[in-house]
């Protein structure tokens, strides 16, 4: 496979990276010269450093052979202009978009795949889904959701006083008698396919998988009850801001916005007037007093300023407020951010990279969620005909090492299947992978 891609900033890097890790062949267009020296120097493809709307770049980057374009710069227009481009010249199966701006990926033109665009990825549309989910979930960890099932995937940290510190998942599973699986473990910067014998230590950061009312269970004897939350206090005005707070006011709960920007506040008050609309600016002190901050059940931080996100969650739990979401986009903070004791990170980053890779990966894909910056994904596949791994015994079939199959779905039913369990054609299989074995799963399922 042989994919073009147009920006090298964070998104348009890690895609980058992500499918390099699986042997694919990449070329790189770059217009600012110190990104594209930096994708050079860290990134095993060829890196141009051109305008992207150039006919001469993109035949430089060998765009007559691309199964794949993937527009990710900073500029919507560019983005959708590139891929009109490529469509109009070139013959590329697919083109996919970032657009960030909301009038226009919610414009009925692009259901007609409007200047050639096959893909529109929003990353404030993806940030803002899955806020509201991790809201209705009880704002108590990341949150994993699936296809047409109630399986879910969350984590948790392991302190020095979890339930899960220095036991094996043998002995875990003699306790806990709930059908559930550790799915995956990063300790130390290193990601890792737990078995029975493996021991889990303090400070690794689980992902555990059950049914939603099993989940419940799990959490409440790891010692992370949920708590009902009605009052949120949203901090930031921005895109992401504004479309959690439609998301969440539709479900009855009150809210309130804290924003600094006198202009930001008259269009928030005009579009929600079931809201509170503070103006403050959240870095002084006196507004959590003022405003009785402790007394709110959830604080979200969606500044674009992600340290003072991190530490206005981290005082905000000093105050006694129950639970806290912080958006932050810098990869080296999100661990710091998971053990300073926020709930919840959202990273408007990572999902957009994941709306990206559902679209390029072979097979028939629903979901793919990335784990510890890339190291691992969890990738969500419908069986077909086409998929090795059906009407034989899991055991029979070569997984490759650091994969595993950790939930098959039949007939709205959820299965945490063994070794003689046999995959049939329709099964919605669960898969969660290290990068090295992202192109053997890809050819398991598609041939």
């Amino acid at each position: 496979m042989h994919a073009v891609i147009l920006g090298a900033g964070v998104v348009g890097f890690q895609v980058a990276r992500q499918l390099i890790a699986e042997g694919k062949d990449i070329a790189i267009i770059e217009n600012n010269p110190e990104r594209a020296r930096y994708a050079s120097h860290h990134l095993d493809c060829l890196v141009i450093n051109e305008e992207g709307s150039n006919i001469s770049s993109l035949r430089r980057a060998d765009i007559e052979k691309a199964d794949f374009f993937i527009s990710v710069t900073n500029s919507d227009e560019v983005n959708m202009i590139a891929c009109g481009l490529v469509a109009s010249e070139f013959n590329v199966k697919v083109k996919i978009a970032r657009v960030r701006n909301l009038d226009y990926s919610k414009a009925r033109i692009f259901e007609k795949s409007f200047l050639g665009i096959d893909y529109i990825v929003n990353p404030e549309v993806e940030t803002s889904k899955l806020i509201a989910n991790m809201v209705a979930l009880g704002a108590n960890s990341d949150v994993m959701l699936f296809h047409d099932t109630d399986a879910q995937m969350r984590n948790v940290i392991v302190n020095d006083r979890s339930f899960f510190k220095n036991r094996s998942l043998k002995e875990i599973k003699k306790i806990v008698k709930e059908p559930f699986l550790v799915s995956g473990i990063l300790r130390d910067d290193t990601f890792i396919i737990p078995y029975g014998d493996t021991v889990i230590k303090e400070n690794d950061n689980i992902y555990l998988l059950a049914e939603k009312n099993i989940m419940t269970k799990i959490f409440i004897q790891a010692g992370r009850k949920s708590e009902k939350i009605e009052r949120i206090a949203i901090v930031g005005g921005g895109k992401i801001a504004s479309l959690a707070a439609q998301y969440l006011i539709r479900t009855g709960r009150r809210i309130t916005i804290i924003e600094e920007n006198y202009d930001k506040c008259h269009k928030l008050s005009e579009k929600f007037p079931e809201a509170l609309i503070i103006r403050a600016d959240i870095s002084e002190e006196e507004i959590f007093e003022e405003e009785q901050i402790h007394k709110y059940d959830l604080l979200i931080t969606t500044t674009d300023n992600h340290e003072l996100n991190i530490l206005s969650s981290v005082y905000a739990k000093t105050l006694g407020i129950k639970r806290t979401i912080a958006l932050v986009e810098k990869s080296s903070y999100i661990a710091i951010a998971s053990r300073l004791g926020i709930d919840s990170i959202v990273n408007p980053k990572i999902s957009t990279v994941d709306a990206v890779l559902k679209n390029v990966r072979r097979g028939n894909i629903k979901s793919i969620h990335s784990l510890f910056d890339g190291k691992a994904e969890v990738i969500e596949y419908l069986a077909d005909n086409k998929c090795k791994l059906i009407n034989r015994p899991l055991k029979d079939n070569e997984l490759p090492e650091g994969s595993l199959v950790l939930l098959v779905n039949r007939n709205k039913k959820n299965i945490i299947p063994d070794g003689n369990f046999i995959v049939r054609e329709g099964d919605l299989i669960i898969v969660i992978a290290g990068k090295k074995a992202i192109p053997s799963i890809e050819n398991l399922f598609q041939g």
